[in-house]
Parts: structure tokens; C-alpha cells; sequence
């Protein structure tokens, strides 16, 4: 780590990932939601410095762009956002200095709003880097004896972490935000509730939205997350049973737009291979927020009524599962790496379908209690790789491996049809 490394800084799964970007590219853009732990990342791989969240930085930036991209390298321009010439300014300087290596580092909470005054995509010059917040892994409550890359390479060995229900309630609430590590549960349980206050009083008035529409819908996201929700569906939910509050569509859809460009929101769309197949289209996506705990405080969930609530604590756990597996394939190399989930005409459904950009794929039950990694549900399982690989004119490879993700737990094993059960505590990159 750098010179410039914070206090108190926790590893990341993707700091080697952006070491290796930094090697390839003139500059690296890390891109997620506010207070996931962006800046404090891209300062223990930087040499210098400009924060655009200082007013004497963000004038300077506006007067001219390239007064922020000057310092020992690899530079560091926080919230470059906030000037949205500050990419193109970037793009010419890595281009400037022949498209050297490791020159910039960019962050951003947000997609730039003014995006007419961006004339190039940074293509070949800038890459880019996704965080969410922390895995349990990164945040400590997961041992991390269980690689998925491991597993992706046929490395597995069994591992031990007892965990209940409570634990995942706890999980469920307190997020994965770096500032909550270490921190009692009275206070940890406070950090969601307050992002969410400071996303409806500065971020969406910047926007030029309406707060009480936003927080409208993100209690109708709330409400039917790790679902698949329509427009239709969420404009319903979101006049609380008012039909003269009803939103328009095109009002949801515009919403739905700016926070996926504060980042909070994250779906997974529909698998079936081949690639070119139909269905990664028809598919309605599932939708969840970018941590399960700005869904928990949207609802006023609080662990204990979670723990009596299985059926909410199983769809915000599923939301973890899926948070804490981008993280963990971020890590990986590849740019195509996906995640998604699968879904038929007859209702066969797997919760999530990890796809790497080689080809290589897995299939994921996540399941509340490892009570329910049953033969019944695997079976399902089993039903649907027969489906995928059965047919030997379809060429399609067979999965590298099937999994149920567990949250109460206490052994990560291989059952005998070859199905993995793996507590989500024992889980890591």
C-alpha cells in the first residue's frame, strides 16, 4: 500500500484487481455507491491527490480541468464527477503521455449529470472497476476458507463456521459499510437509515428530483426485492394503495434511471444459453438494492422482527448473497464476468447464475437455513443442468459447480450428487 493509505484501512477484494488494471491501462475509474469505501481504496494505491468535494479543488476544476490531474502517479481525482470535463481533460492527458501506465485514478458516486459535456467514452485508456460495499469477508464476519475462485478451479476443502439466524438477521441490518466495522450493533444500526436521509436531501435534490417520489420508490424496491418487479407493479406500490398517487410509468422508469446512477441499484437479468438466446432479453430482471440494509431500514426492519420474519429476512438475505458475490468476482480477471439468474416457461428457477468471461459457469441456490439444502431442492437443481447440458447437440458445458449458499450453517461440505452446501460465513474471493 501507498504512502498516502489510510489509518485503520481494511483490505479490499479488489485492491489487486485495480493494481492489475493500473498496470494495464493509463487510468482506472472506480465507480459505486456513496460510503462503500471508494476513496479510502483508491488512496492506499495513489501517490497524489485532488478531491473535487473541496471547494478550492472544485474551482479550480471548473476553471480548468487539467489543474487536478497533475501529481506523483498514479494521481488521484476524487468525485471527478462533479466536473464532468474532468473525463475528457483525463482521457487526453493518459493520451498526452503515449498512454503510460498507472497515471490516473478517477472516483465517482454517481454518473455525471451533464453527460453532453462528455464527447469520448475513454475507451482503450480509461477501465473501469465496481465496488459495492463490504462482503462478509472483507467486514471479518466471514472466515473466507471457501474461495469461489477455488471453486471455480475445483479447489475445495470443508470448513467450519457456526452461524444462526440471528446472525443473518444482524448482517441483514448493519450492512456492509465500512464505517459500521467494529462498531455495536445500537450504532451500526443507525449508518443505512442516515444514507438514506442524505440520498433524499442532497443527492436526489441535485438530481432536480423530488425526494418523497424517490423515497417512495425506494420503499416499493424495498418491499419487493430479490423479485421481479414490473414499472406497473412498483407504480403500484408506491401510491400505497392511493390511485390518484399513482406515478406514471415514464416517471418510474426516470427514477429507476438516476439510481442506477447513484449506483444503489444493481439487477440481475435472465440466463439461457446460448449467448445470442432471446431469453437474456424477455426476461424481467430481478431487482435488489446495492446492500440489504438500505432495504431493511426502508421497511423498518430491525433483526429481531427479521429473526420472526423469515420470509423478508430470506429476500434480504438473498440481496447479501448477491452483493457479496459481485464482490468476490470482481476480483476476478475478466472483463465479461456476470452475474444473472435463470428462469423457464415451466417455473423452473436458480436463484443466480454466476457466468466468467471465459466460459466457465456455476449455478446457486441461496437458501435461508441449511435445513433446506434438501434432496427435493437439489434435485431441482439437478433437473435444470440436465435441462442446460442434457441435450449433446446443444454443446453447452457442463457447470463448473452447483452450490446452495446457506445462512444458518455450521459446515461447508459436498453432499454425495456433487452439490455443494456453503454457509455464506465461510465464503470468500
Amino acid at each position: 500500500m501507498g504512502a498516502l493509505t489510510q489509518q485503520g484501512y481494511r483490505p479490499r477484494v479488489v485492491d489487486a484487481r485495480l493494481e492489475k488494471l493500473l498496470h494495464a491501462f493509463g487510468a482506472v475509474e472506480i465507480v459505486g455507491p456513496k460510503w462503500c469505501g471508494k476513496t479510502w481504496t483508491a488512496l492506499a494505491h495513489a501517490a497524489s491527490a485532488d478531491r473535487l468535494d473541496d471547494a478550492a479543488t472544485y474551482a479550480a476544476a471548473q476553471t480548468d480541468p487539467n489543474l487536478v490531474l497533475a501529481g506523483e502517479e498514479p494521481h488521484l481525482v476524487d468525485e471527478w464527477q462533479e466536473v464532468p470535463a474532468v473525463w475528457d481533460a483525463s482521457r487526453r492527458h493518459v493520451d498526452d503521455n503515449a498512454n503510460r501506465k498507472g497515471q490516473l485514478i478517477l472516483t465517482g458516486s454517481s454518473r455525471p449529470k451533464d453527460t453532453d459535456l462528455i464527447h469520448h467514452s475513454g475507451t482503450g485508456r480509461i477501465a473501469r472497476l465496481h465496488m459495492l460495499p463490504m462482503s462478509l469477508a472483507e467486514s471479518g464476519d466471514s472466515t473466507g476458507e471457501v474461495s469461489l475462485k477455488g471453486l471455480f478451479d475445483g479447489e475445495f476443502k470443508p470448513a467450519r463456521r457456526n452461524t444462526s439466524v440471528a446472525d443473518v438477521a444482524r448482517w441483514c441490518c448493519r450492512g456492509g459499510w465500512p464505517s459500521s466495522v467494529g462498531m455495536d450493533d445500537e450504532f451500526a444500526l443507525e449508518t443505512p437509515s442516515d444514507y438514506i436521509r442524505s440520498v433524499l436531501e442532497t443527492s436526489v435534490p441535485r438530481l432536480g428530483l423530488n425526494p418523497e417520489i424517490m423515497r417512495s420508490l425506494m420503499k416499493a424496491l424495498a418491499v419487493n426485492v430479490a423479485q421481479s418487479p414490473s414499472y406497473e407493479t412498483l407504480a403500484g406500490d408506491m401510491a400505497y394503495g392511493d390511485e390518484s398517487r399513482t406515478p406514471s410509468i415514464p416517471t418510474v422508469k426516470r427514477y429507476m434511471e438516476e439510481l442506477g446512477r447513484l449506483y444503489l441499484v444493481h439487477d440481475l437479468s435472465g440466463w439461457e444459453p446460448p449467448l445470442r438466446s432471446k431469453a437474456r432479453v424477455r426476461t424481467k430482471p430481478k431487482r435488489y438494492l446495492a446492500d440489504p440494509s438500505l432495504a431493511a431500514a426502508l421497511v423498518g426492519a430491525a433483526p429481531s422482527v427479521l429473526e420472526r420474519d423469515t420470509q423478508t429476512l430470506g429476500n434480504l438475505f438473498e440481496t447479501l448473497v448477491v452483493r457479496d458475490l459481485c464482490v468476490y468476482m470482481s476480483g476476478m480477471s475478466g472483463a465479461g464476468n456476470r452475474i444473472s439468474y435463470y428462469r423457464d416457461e415451466k417455473g423452473l428457477e436458480v436463484d443466480i447464475i454466476l457466468e466468467l468471461s471465459d466460459g466457465r459457469w456455476a449455478a446457486v441456490e441461496v437458501k435461508l437455513s441449511d435445513l433446506k439444502a434438501t434432496d427435493a431442492n437439489a434435485a431441482k437443481l439437478l433437473a435444470f443442468k440436465d435441462k442446460i447440458c442434457g441435450n449433446a447437440m446443444s454443446q453447452v458445458r457442463q457447470p463448473e459447480f452447483m452450490a446452495f449458499v446457506v445462512g444458518r450453517g455450521e459446515i461447508a461440505y459436498q453432499r454425495e450428487d456433487g452439490i455443494f452446501v456453503l454457509p455464506i460465513a465461510t465464503l470468500g474471493a
